[in-house]
């Protein structure tokens, strides 16, 4: 009898989805830098802030490229294309993806 209620319960949960995933990024940086974001903070393009169409502000995000940063959403956007993600200039200078530009990087929710 206790079998079946396991059995029943762990039917029941739903499979815990990945913190982990691949997101094409960009950068934006000094014509930004100054302005008011999306939330309302003012933009420091040498922060570790970046910008997502719909995760939610103050959503943190540890970033994989060549190098590893954290980076918290303050700001929406990138609407060019298939990105998903534009780094601040500081966030993208840290993780090596200033030269490059546009990159898919490695991106762990925390």
């Amino acid at each position: 009898m206790l079998g079946a209620a396991c059995l029943t319960f762990a039917a029941s949960v739903s499979p815990v989805q990945s913190t982990e995933s691949t997101m094409l990024a960009s950068w934006y940086g000094p014509g930004f830098h100054g302005r008011t974001t999306a939330n309302g903070e003012v933009y420091d393009q040498m922060g570790y802030t970046a910008a997502h169409k719909t995760l939610a502000f103050g959503t943190r995000l540890r970033v994989c490229y060549q190098g590893c940063v954290d980076v918290r959403i303050n700001d929406r956007g990138p609407f060019i294309g298939a990105r998903e993600l534009d780094l601040s200039y500081g966030a993208a200078h840290a993780v090596g993806l200033v030269g490059p530009g546009v990159a898919n990087v490695e991106v762990t929710y925390l």
